[in-house]
Order: C-alpha cells, then sequence, then structure tokens
C-alpha cells in the first residue's frame, strides 16, 4: 500500500521545477546570486558560531583552572568559603549577589565535603579526592543553574572543586548569535539586491540581442545587425552569440539575394523557349482554323519536331533550375562515396556510340551522393556537348594532394572542342553564362554552375586548363 506522501512529493517537486522554468532569466540569476551568498554566510555563520562557543569554552576552563590551582595550593585557606570573591552568608550557601562569583568547594581525602556550598560531588570528583586522578572537568547542575565545574587534587591530599555559572556565557554566546544573524540577513540581502544589479547589467546586451532578433522577425530585415556595444569580437560568451547572430543574418542576406538572381535570370532564359513555344503553337492553330492554308506534312513534322526539341529543352532547363535552386543539401547523409561507381553510372549514361577514354582509381572522398553524381554527369554532358563527332572524352581519376597539402582525388574530364576563350574563364561557372561561340549550341549555361556548386558544398575547388592542340580540361579536386 502507497503512501499518501509518496505520491505527492513528485508532483510538489514537478511544480517547483514549473515554477523555477517559469521565471526570466534576470530572477533566476539574482535568486542563484543569493542564494549563493545565503549558503555562503550560513556556512560562515556557523564555523564563526562554533568557533566563538569553543574559544568562551576555552576561557572559561582557563579561568578555572587559575582559580583551582590557586585553591588546591592553600585548600585550608578556602575550605570554609563558599565563593571565590566575597563571603557567605554563613547557612552554606552562597548569596544570589554571587551567583556570577566562581563557588568553591574542599573535599577531605574520603571525598566528604569539609564544608558543604552546595557543588555537587560527582564520581569523577570522589575518584580525584581519594588519589585516582589529577583533575576532571563536568557540567553540572546548582540549584536549577548550570555550571562548569572543575575538581583538582589538592596540596596535602583531598580535592579542590571550582565551579562557574555558564550563565555568562550564554548571554556572549546569545548575542554573538544575533549578531551573526542580524549581519548575514544583512548580506544575504545586499547580495540579492547587487545579484539583481549585475544580472542586470550583464543581460542588457542580451536584451538588445532579443530586440534585434524581433525586429527581424517583425520586419523581415536582414539588414539589421548587432552594434558594436555587444562587444562582438567573441571574446565572450554574449559577444560570440552576436557574432554568430549576425553571421547567420549575413548568410540570409546572401541567399536572400542568391534566390533574387536566380529568379531573374530563371525569368530571363525560361522566357525566349516559351516565347518559341508559343509561337510554333500558335502557328499549329492557325493552320488548323485555315482550310485554304494548310501546312505541309513535311512543314507539319518539321514544327512538332522542333515543339519536341523546344519542349525537352525546356524541361532540361527546368531540371536543372531546381537542381540548382535546392537548399535541401544538409538533409542527404555525408557518407563514402566512391568517385569510380559514379563516373561508371555516368559514363553508362551518355549517347550511345559515346567514345570514352577512361582511367581512374576507386577513390572514396566523404561527401553527398547525390550532389556528386550530379556534378560527374554535368562534366561529362559538357564534354560530349562540344566534342566533335567521334573524338573522345578523356576522364581521369586519381589520388592528389590540395594546395594547402591535404589528401584528396583529382577527376579531370577533358574534350577536343574549340576550347575556352580567355575572356570566358572568369565567368564559366556562372549561372546562363554562354560564350559567344555557344550561342548555337543547345544548353541552358547551369550546367557548369551546378558542378560549382556541388565543389564548393564539398570544400573542394575545380578550375578549366587548355588541352593541345584543341580543347578544354575541366580538373575537380575534392578532399578525402
Amino acid at each position: 500500500m502507497n503512501r499518501p506522501g509518496a505520491a505527492r512529493r513528485p508532483g510538489v517537486r514537478r511544480g517547483a521545477a514549473r515554477r523555477w522554468r517559469g521565471l526570466t532569466l534576470r530572477a533566476r540569476l539574482t535568486s542563484i546570486a543569493a542564494a549563493a551568498v545565503a549558503v555562503a554566510v550560513v556556512g560562515v555563520s556557523v564555523v564563526a558560531f562554533v568557533a566563538v562557543g569553543h574559544q568562551v569554552r576555552a576561557s572559561v576552563d582557563q579561568t578555572l583552572r587559575r582559580d583551582a590551582e590557586t585553591v588546591a595550593a592553600a585548600p585550608g585557606e578556602w575550605a570554609h568559603r563558599g565563593v571565590l570573591d566575597g563571603d557567605d552568608d554563613g547557612r552554606g550557601d552562597p548569596d544570589h549577589d554571587h551567583d556570577l562569583s566562581p563557588r568553591v568547594q574542599v573535599l577531605d581525602g574520603a571525598g566528604r565535603p569539609v564544608r558543604a556550598t552546595g557543588l555537587p560531588v560527582t564520581g569523577r570528583a570522589r575518584r580525584i579526592a581519594t588519589g585516582h586522578g589529577r583533575e576532571a572537568f563536568e557540567q553540572v547542575p546548582v540549584h536549577g543553574a548550570d555550571y562548569r565545574m572543575l575538581t583538582r587534587r589538592a596540596a596535602g591530599g583531598g580535592a579542590v572543586q571550582v565551579a562557574v555559572s555558564l550563565h555568562g556565557a550564554r548571554e556572549t554566546m546569545t548575542g554573538v548569535g544575533l549578531a551573526i544573524l542580524v549581519v548575514g540577513a544583512i548580506g544575504v540581502a545586499a547580495a540579492a539586491a547587487l545579484g539583481a544589479l549585475v544580472a542586470r547589467a550583464g543581460l542588457r546586451p542580451v536584451d538588445r540581442l532579443t530586440a534585434a532578433v524581433e525586429h527581424v522577425t517583425a520586419t523581415a530585415d536582414l539588414d539589421t545587425s548587432v552594434d558594436a556595444g555587444l562587444d562582438a569580437s567573441g571574446r565572450d560568451e554574449v559577444g560570440r552569440l552576436a557574432a554568430a547572430f549576425n553571421t547567420m543574418l549575413a548568410a540570409l542576406r546572401s541567399s536572400r539575394a542568391a534566390q533574387r538572381l536566380l529568379v531573374e535570370d530563371a525569368g530571363h532564359e525560361l522566357r525566349t523557349p516559351l516565347t518559341s513555344l508559343r509561337t510554333n503553337i500558335q502557328l499549329l492553330i492557325r493552320a488548323d482554323r485555315q482550310r485554304d492554308r494548310q501546312l505541309s506534312d513535311a512543314d507539319r513534322g518539321r514544327l512538332l519536331a522542333d515543339l519536341d526539341a523546344q519542349t525537352t529543352e525546356l524541361t532540361r532547363l527546368v531540371g536543372e533550375l531546381v537542381n540548382l535552386a535546392r537548399d535541401d543539401h544538409g538533409a542527404e547523409l555525408v557518407e563514402p562515396v566512391d568517385l569510380a561507381e559514379l563516373v561508371d553510372l555516368a559514363v553508362q549514361r551518355l549517347p550511345a556510340g559515346t567514345p570514352v577514354d577512361a582511367d581512374y582509381q576507386h577513390l572514396s572522398v566523404p561527401g553527398r551522393a547525390t550532389s556528386l553524381t550530379r556534378m560527374v554527369a554535368n562534366l561529362l554532358d559538357n564534354a560530349v556537348k562540344w566534342s566533335p563527332p567521334g573524338a573522345p572524352v578523356t576522364v581521369r581519376l586519381r589520388a592528389a594532394t590540395g594546395a594547402d597539402g591535404a589528401p584528396g582525388a583529382e577527376l579531370s574530364v577533358a574534350d577536343r572542342g574549340p576550347g575556352v576563350a580567355e575572356a570566358d574563364l572568369p565567368h564559366i561557372f556562372e549561372r546562363f553564362h554562354r560564350a559567344p561561340t555557344a550561342r548555337s549550341v543547345p544548353g541552358s549555361g547551369l550546367g557548369l554552375a551546378i558542378v560549382a556548386q556541388a565543389v564548393a558544398l564539398h570544400a573542394g575547388n575545380v578550375r578549366v586548363e587548355p588541352v593541345h592542340p584543341t580543347g578544354a580540361r575541366f580538373v575537380v579536386w575534392l578532399p578525402s
């Protein structure tokens, strides 16, 4: 049978956790600072209280030992006195006024009081009086009050007892405890106030960063950046957060600009084939409506073939645009990819009868298989497009080190075409760039841009170099 309290305690803990999570960060920091100081104050207070108590006890014992030595040296002089200072009233009890003075009692050799003064004769006191010990401290009750008593052997036999009330020591400890409590409470309150100030000052940069994020969320203004007051040099955690925020905004600005440029370029490139398609379709429609101006079978066949070629080219252009604009690279798993297998697959997909001079090793690189497959296919398609009929496309794959000496794989694809003009070299990997000599060749101008994008995604590099006597060689290096 479960106890009711056992079922409630987890709920209480969960409720406390929810309340803690509901606090603001500033309130949490203030609470943590106050709690830390409170723990430190309590610890120091306990140590101080114990140390003062030990010191008071040591002082009382030192006084008792000094007085006992005085009485023990001449017990006969003190045998009929009840207190160390002043006189008693002759009834064996000191006056109430003498309660704070040390009480004295002398014991004979058998452990009996020579004159009773109210101090108890304990077993330890009797053993010392009978010669079985030198001294002993005890806490004993006297007339309902606590006393600290020292029993010490006396000169010539017997023992002397000296005791002092603990009332004064306890008053001292009460005063010390009260002082420690007041100082501790003031310290905790001051720590809470200081913690609140420190939290407010420390979180001010975070407040500015939060305001900047909320501004971007509300306005989509990516030109916003965190001001220099946040110390965005990265020397502290908030500075690193600000630098990361500015870097993220810069990446978003670049991405949005690239998307806008892609849309503008795509719209421009799609306009031409769509216009041509529309013209040819309208021509077919008019020919069907006008019975007296029917197209010949040969003209109709040419128009339909042209429409088919334009549709195929438009489909390819849209596909390349989609591939270039895709932003899901991070979703594809990075794993070892055998580049030789990708080259084999791309060669098999080339038009039948395409001559290929291939020589490559089986080399693996960490990468995204889909992106690398698209890169290899575009390089081979570009080489086939520019090579004269019957001229082989040369493919080489070998191990090579990068410019920084890092190991990697180098893939080169060469054609026997006219090569790349010097003026086109800086723009060869740009989207929709087509050299003047390529205007009559089918293509979208996106294939090499897709290659450059895949290479950059894998932290590699790509270059183009001339081939003697004619042609161009595209060389891709990827780190392994």
